[in-house]
């Protein structure tokens, strides 16, 4: 073979090449383009059916937060006896079973989000068993007297938590 022969195959192999990779490349980018678009817009639909459930799991808390803040806690939950054990395991088990009740709702929320609530709740929890044992508590009436008189110094747990949620659900719009 002469050196016009390989020439002249090189002229035509050339150009097919190049077109060949230049195609090669225009189809690649548009399939990965629509593939992407296509992610979108289910992410977008999806998105779409899951903010109502987001928003009722926020809801949820909310209320729970509402429930076991102490100063409403200890109007709705009367002491059943004059016994301030008795009180204080009344009260600390209707927070772990509202929390129970609430369990699910930890899907739909930020993990920072879950932890402060769990925080808030163990705070509570804490909160109501420090003022039990301490020597002004000798009755349920007094129990729940130290209890509220503690929260008019300081802000309670689930007040806190409730702020956080708040910020979170402002964020998701």
């Amino acid at each position: 073979m002469d050196s016009t022969k390989i020439i002249e195959i090189l002229a035509y192999t050339i150009p097919s090449l190049i077109t060949g990779g230049v195609a090669y490349y225009l189809f690649n980018s548009y399939f990965n383009d629509q593939q992407n678009t296509r992610r979108w817009l289910l992410q977008k639909e999806a998105q779409k059916e899951a903010l109502p459930l987001r928003l009722q799991a926020y809801e949820r808390m909310v209320l729970y937060m509402e429930r076991i803040n102490p100063t409403k806690l200890l109007i709705r939950i009367v002491p059943v006896s004059n016994d301030k054990d008795d009180y204080e395991n009344l009260i600390i088990s209707q927070i772990e079973q509202e929390f129970e009740h609430n369990l699910t709702q930890q899907i739909y929320m930020s993990d920072e989000c879950w932890t402060i609530i769990v925080t808030a709740k163990n705070s509570t929890i804490q909160m109501i068993r420090k003022a039990n044992i301490s020597d002004r508590v000798n009755s349920a009436d007094k129990l729940r007297e130290v209890l509220l008189n503690d929260l008019m110094e300081k802000q309670s747990p689930s007040n806190t938590a409730l702020a956080y949620i708040k910020n979170e659900v402002s964020q998701m719009w």
